[in-house]
């Protein structure tokens, strides 16, 4: 399994996943100038997509949905596409030639987002990005993966620090916003096994948050739950640029 996150945060985001037989996309967001420069220094055809997966309505997950209609359309929530949209349910599985693909029901201020678990029959990639907490009903699923795209959206004290007006950052922090890192790091902490390989910390806000305080953070928390750091490699991505995965 081949990743490559295109772009991560609240300016757009777009992740490629390549299998043996099979090339789906994840949301489609960013500018179109951007989204076709990243395709392309990714080696990617968006005519090889076998599938877009859509987490949820919001502009910077779907801002360029129209220039990708070529291939079926899953996800749970509404979309206004053509015949090709398929609607799919948490704890629902369903193929897409030799990559099963589990939705994960997530708690975010857009009608039904959720994430998804991607399965290649020898490595699997949990994705979740854009919630406030992660219901404990769908961890044991997402236990154990090889590889995480996770939200670790604020630092809730730089979060305040900053200018944004107190009802977008109440927003922030609700049950139906974003994963502070503290959050993401306990997640995370309670979910990773000896199969896990990398984890890329995802939609990271460019002023309610820094790189380094995402990675202090979770490195502080992995010591103090005594997990092994240096078996698991911890990115964090920021707003443009490509964070790629090479599995197996």
């Amino acid at each position: 399994m081949r990743v490559d996150l295109l772009c991560s945060g609240s300016k757009g985001n777009a992740c490629i996943i390549r299998s043996k037989e099979t090339q789906i996309m994840i949301d489609c967001g960013s500018t179109k100038k951007y989204l076709f420069k990243a395709l392309e220094q990714a080696n990617v055809k968006k005519e090889n997509n076998d599938a877009l997966l859509i987490t949820h309505t919001h502009t910077d997950h779907v801002s360029q949905l129209k220039h990708f209609q070529n291939a079926p359309i899953y996800s749970h929530c509404s979309i206004e596409v053509p015949d090709k949209h398929i609607i799919v349910n948490p704890f629902e599985s369903f193929m897409i030639k030799d990559l099963k693909i589990t939705v994960i029901g997530l708690s975010h201020d857009s009608p039904n987002t959720c994430g998804y678990i991607i399965e290649d029959g020898e490595e699997k990639l949990v994705y979740v990005t854009d919630t406030g907490f992660v219901p404990n009903v769908f961890k044991p699923l997402m236990e154990n993966a090889d590889y995480y795209i996770f939200e670790s959206n604020h630092d809730v004290k730089t979060l305040m620090q900053t200018n944004r007006p107190y009802y977008v950052k109440h927003r922030i922090i609700g049950d139906t916003g974003h994963l502070c890192n503290e959050d993401s790091s306990n997640n995370l902490a309670s979910l990773i096994n000896t199969n896990t390989k990398e984890i890329i910390l995802a939609h990271i806000s460019e002023d309610g948050n820094r790189k380094e305080i995402v990675m202090d953070t979770i490195e502080n928390t992995f010591k103090r739950k005594q997990l092994p750091m240096s078996k698991v490699q911890i990115r964090a991505a920021q707003q443009f640029e490509i964070n790629t995965i090479l599995g197996k």
